[in-house]
């Protein structure tokens, strides 16, 4: 098997050109067998096989400098760099990860998870080799799904001013996570299908290429002036007209031929785009037909493409979902807004519903929040649906646009907490301490899924901004006789006892729950009240907790640093109390890939660890 020769950087040069084409099936089966096992990205994975092992072929890895945008499609560069043994563990604990990390390998040299910033970085390497005299080649590939992100156009900008070489690689498979939309879409598929560019070219190639004596010479000599052919047949030339020479567009799936237009780039001095078209999913009939759902799969069975453990419960997307088709129903002035993730927020059946009120706006987080403002200030109910890593791109929008203005936009923010197995980048760890620092913000957090839609159903008439932060995974659907209507700044007191009170948020409350039950065999009675509102707390709650209660215990999915607990005791402290504060939260860190309950017992959230933290400082007050 070829796949067995790669064992560690650049033995891919080894292989005979002939061989290309099996590496490239033997990589795709390697694929489709390990993540059917550990779950991870699929179609971008399979899309790009071709394109990675021709980026491999060129250059010379670790000293040449390769950076991906967000990741999602470099497994075939993981592997052509030895780590296709670590794929036993891949997105697991203590495992490789499935994004690049420059602390698992030195071909990685930018670590990414976000979009659009990969040609920002290369432009910094590229600086930074120039100033130091460095002679490498700096590489920056991005999708077409990322070069709808404004970050990516600021780059531009800037390399359009390059007088040295910078190639930038733009992978364009017509997806992001979904299929991408807007002006930057259609300009390449204009692009792509711009049949008398196309087919011209080919006709001339053909017609010229063996001609003896002459043939070869001629096409070599029309490759090097097609630059001022496609301005002639190729409309805008968006990135020529900005000073960015485009070669392209290529077939992704052809390595010899990517190997020569690399070359080719290579020999620009100033910033070189070179067009690479792929089909996302490729080689793997079901990812072909749904790529949206093998961007992020699930283990499944690679016959069938079927999860092996399909959900049998609803998720929080899944009530969210539910809601907002209804208040479409009902209030014709809801709106939903996604950037580019109509499939992962649930907003999917608002937006087969009603396309008329649904927008996705792309990978634009920033343009999100602000259009989201201007809707609000025209009169509409906007609805916000971004994961919460994703969300803090917008914090200047948030603040400025929306929370100045005090306009009614609600931000319903999924994946807040753990996440799991994408790692630093996709932990949603930091959305209560960030929002919490805006003025005229409002916070909530559901302890179920009933609280979710009651929540959502009150944040859409209310007249200021709020945010709604709730978790991956599947919906708690405990406690539902505890629904009191949401009110501003409100906790609800579920059980009460006296001496302990855990004081949950959100995803939380499952957790103080069991804790509960584990004191109580201790003999140490808890009061657990559901926090519901981060910002404002509920002082008054806070107040009589003090009086009856010699220890608070404060739980929540988030950092410490500027998070629910640190606001409490700050307010306990203030009233001058003899009442003790313990914050259970995460530590002030990332927290890296792997199961989710078993980050939680890492980072010390979970039942067990809490309860033991609880004896130990109520023991303490007892002397």
């Amino acid at each position: 098997m070829l796949l067995e020769q790669i064992t560690q950087t650049n033995d891919i040069r080894q292989i005979a050109p002939e061989d290309y084409g099996t590496l490239a099936e033997e990589i795709r089966q390697f694929l489709i067998e390990s993540i059917s096992v550990t779950g991870g990205h699929l179609g971008s994975n399979l899309g790009a096989v071709e394109l990675t092992m021709a980026l491999h072929l060129f250059l010379d890895l670790p000293e040449d400098k390769l950076i991906w945008d967000v990741g999602h499609q470099s497994y075939t560069h993981k592997i052509l760099t030895g780590r296709r043994d670590g794929f036993v563990n891949l997105r697991k604990f203590g495992g490789i990860s499935g994004f690049p990390k420059r602390k698992e390998s030195d071909c990685d040299c930018f670590d990414t998870g976000h979009s659009s910033t990969s040609i920002s970085a290369g432009l910094g390497m590229v600086k930074a080799r120039d100033i130091q005299g460095g002679k490498n080649t700096i590489v920056s590939v991005i999708g077409d799904g990322s070069l709808t992100g404004g970050m990516a156009y600021e780059a531009l900008n800037n390399a359009s001013r390059l007088e040295t070489n910078f190639i930038i690689v733009l992978n364009d498979n017509n997806m992001s996570i979904s299929e991408n939309v807007g002006g930057v879409s259609k300009y390449l598929n204009n692009i792509r299908t711009a049949n008398m560019y196309l087919d011209l070219k080919a006709g001339i190639y053909k017609s010229l290429r063996g001609k003896p004596g002459y043939g070869d010479k001629v096409v070599s000599q029309i490759r090097r002036a097609k630059s001022s052919f496609k301005q002639l047949v190729v409309p805008g030339m968006f990135f020529e007209d900005m000073g960015i020479t485009y070669l392209g567009p290529v077939d992704g799936h052809n390595i010899q031929e990517m190997v020569h237009i690399f070359k080719e780039a290579k020999k620009v001095k100033k910033a070189v785009l070179v067009h690479v078209i792929t089909q996302k999913g490729r080689g793997y009939a079901p990812a072909e037909r749904h790529p949206a759902r093998f961007h992020g799969a699930e283990p499944f069975d690679i016959e069938t493409g079927i999860p092996s453990n399909p959900r049998t419960k609803a998720n929080y997307t899944d009530i969210f979902s539910t809601v907002m088709c209804k208040l479409g129903q009902r209030d014709e002035k809801v709106v939903a807004i996604t950037a580019a993730m109509p499939d992962g927020t649930g907003l999917k059946r608002f937006r087969n519903m009603y396309p008329e009120r649904f927008f996705d706006v792309g990978i634009a987080e920033e343009h999100a929040v602000t259009f989201a403002a201007g809707l609000a200030a025209g009169g509409l109910k906007p609805i916000v649906a971004i994961y919460s890593s994703f969300l803090q791109r917008a914090y200047d929008q948030i603040l400025h646009d929306v929370c100045i203005q005090n306009l009614p936009v609600v931000f319903c923010i999924d994946r807040a907490g753990l996440v799991g197995s994408d790692g630093e980048t996709h932990q949603g760890l930091f959305d209560l301490s960030y929002l919490s620092s805006i003025p005229n913000m409002h916070i909530l957090a559901p302890k179920n899924k009933w609280e979710l839609s009651d929540m959502i159903k009150y944040a859409v008439e209310y007249s200021a901004p709020v945010a709604i932060r709730y978790p991956r995974g599947e919906a708690f659907d405990g406690l539902r006789e505890y629904r009191e209507p949401i009110v501003y700044g409100k906790s609800e007191v579920i059980f009460e006892e006296e001496e302990v009170a855990l004081i949950a948020v959100g995803s939380m409350v499952k957790v103080a729950l069991t804790v509960r039950e584990r004191l109580k065999e201790k003999g140490i009675a808890c009061s657990l009240v559901n926090a519901r509102s981060v910002k404002p707390i509920d002082e008054e709650m806070l107040r009589e907790a003090c009086k009856k209660h010699r220890l608070l215990v404060t739980m929540e999915e988030n950092v410490a640093s500027g998070g629910f607990g640190e606001r409490v005791r700050s307010y306990v402290d203030s009233l001058e109390e003899r009442t003790s504060v313990l914050t259970v939260a995460i530590p002030d860190e990332y927290v890296e890939h792997g199961n989710v309950e078993l980050l939680k017992q890492e980072v010390g959230i979970d039942a067990v660890t809490v309860e033991e933290r609880i004896v130990s400082v109520y023991r303490a007050t007892e002397r």
